[in-house]
């Protein structure tokens, strides 16, 4: 991407909502969910269903806070871990909603709130688009290693995949419904795909810290502006690993967070309290925690601006029984917030 994209008219978040399971609610953001299940069941019988069931009702929440119905939505960007976006398409599938299925893994949420903008800035006849993107812990370890049942031992750098939903309902700012808090959406810049030779299954966070920073570094270096134009950067799901390896390549380009690094992988559990290893992972990690802790901070005004990355391991379990890397993605929002109109 030779520039970044600014939004003439900003999109606006708002409605957000987030939902997630026993683990992700007894860590330290818990309080700060709108829904929990202990059960992670979401009341279905699989765990392949309850994922399903668990991106309706996240869905479900927004659209309460909001106050509307269904109908009001123009189109919704959804997706998920689980083969041919199963999950999303079937939670949703009863909205009756136009559906655009998105597998970006673990960076979906990023690349869901980037296309919606994207969508909403290019036709006016799109009033609102929802972002939809979840994760369930034993439907994916089921897919991409094996059952819980089995008990398989997990490596020091393998992340814990969240069960966890998070969903976002977007507008025009100008609109007279969006609340004049709501956070907005002012510029984006895609990812690329971007392979270093990663072929670890159970080290994403090696993965995917290449393309975090290559996402990173276009943006100030195309943008002109430092991280001190930031309130915070945040990632999804790098972990502890992953985290440790983008500060010290950012280093090595000569940029320098200052201590405004955060990771919705590191943020989401207490390592002391749960072996998550190196953190949380999978596409409801980054949605919910960035629902439940960064937007609502921007709504306040406690924060300003944030650049916001979801990341993402593009990976086939074939394809690494077959002994190829690993591509990471990481896909760059700028959200601001509405309540100081984003001046610094």
């Amino acid at each position: 991407m030779r520039t970044v994209i600014r939004f003439p008219v900003p999109v606006s978040i708002y409605a957000r909502a987030s939902a997630v399971g026993g683990t992700e609610s007894d860590g330290p953001l818990g309080a700060l969910f709108d829904f929990h299940d202990e059960t992670d069941r979401f009341g279905a019988d699989t765990w392949e269903q309850s994922e399903e069931s668990l991106s309706r009702t996240v869905l479900n929440l927004a659209l309460a806070r909001a106050g509307e119905s269904q109908d009001a939505i123009d189109l919704l960007f959804a997706g998920d871990l689980q083969n041919q976006c199963v999950a999303s398409s079937g939670g949703c599938a009863a909205a009756g909603i136009p559906y655009c299925g998105l597998y970006g893994a673990c960076s979906t949420s990023g690349e869901g709130l980037l296309l919606a903008s994207l969508a909403l800035s290019a036709s006016p006849a799109l009033s609102r688009a929802a972002v939809v993107t979840t994760s369930h812990n034993a439907a994916a370890e089921r897919q991409f290693r094996l059952p819980l049942e089995y008990g398989g031992q997990r490596s020091p750098t393998a992340q814990w995949t969240a069960t966890a939903g998070g969903a976002f309902l977007l507008c025009h700012a100008s609109e007279p419904f969006s609340p004049p808090s709501a956070p907005r959406i002012t510029a984006c810049l895609p990812g690329a795909a971007l392979d270093s030779g990663v072929t670890d299954g159970a080290n994403m966070g090696a993965a995917m810290a290449p393309a975090a920073a290559d996402t990173i570094l276009r943006y100030f270096s195309l943008s002109g502006e430092s991280p001190s134009d930031f309130d915070r950067i945040v990632t999804g799901d790098l972990g502890a690993e992953g985290s440790a390896l983008l500060l010290e390549l950012l280093r090595e380009n000569g940029l320098d967070l200052q201590g405004r690094h955060r990771d919705c992988g590191v943020l989401l559990f207490d390592p002391l309290k749960t072996d998550v290893h190196a953190g949380g992972s999978g596409c409801g990690c980054s949605a919910s925690v960035l629902a439940s802790l960064f937007l609502p901070a921007l709504e306040r005004g406690e924060l300003n601006r944030i650049l916001f990355l979801a990341t993402g391991a593009l990976m086939s379990p074939s394809c690494l029984l077959q002994g190829e890397s690993i591509r990471g993605i990481a896909p760059l929002v700028v959200l601001e917030s509405g309540k100081t109109g984003g001046e610094k």
